[in-house]
């Protein structure tokens, strides 16, 4: 079975953000389901309280949302391992590597994200920007 539309971080950031088209588009991309990792849900909380100020209850119960809508994938060394060598192959951050490598292994065929350049494909992932016009 192939997964949804991987989410990347930065999409459910703008469910917070104060630009109204980009919150609505975040929105909806939320209401369609698709996975999200415990690398997602971890960054999510550390910018929503760096650059929101959001507390931790607030926090809580937006990630509350995100998980009834996603599935949420684990972190393991397979993962892991994948993510490095994306990171060689294609000269991406650790970070970002492990994002497209959950995906890959979640079975996702695209990872909706506004920080990878949209249209590549690595593992079988296509990059899509859901905020492009």
């Amino acid at each position: 079975m192939v997964a949804k539309a991987f989410i990347d971080t930065n999409v459910l950031l703008y469910l917070v953000s104060d630009d109204p088209a980009k919150a609505d588009r975040a929105e909806a991309v939320l209401r369609e389901g698709g996975t999200v990792s415990v690398q997602v849900l971890n960054e999510f909380v550390a910018v929503a309280r760096r650059k929101t100020g959001l507390g931790l209850a607030d926090i809580r119960t937006i990630l509350a949302v995100v998980r009834e809508f996603c599935a949420v994938v684990p972190m393991d060394l397979d993962t892991h391992d994948l993510a490095l060598s994306i990171c060689e192959r294609f000269g991406l951050s650790i970070y970002d590597a492990t994002i497209v490598a959950a995906a890959s292994r979640a079975g996702a065929r695209v990872l909706l994200t506004e920080d990878l350049q949209a249209g590549q494909t690595m593992a079988g992932v296509t990059i899509v920007n859901p905020f492009a016009a």
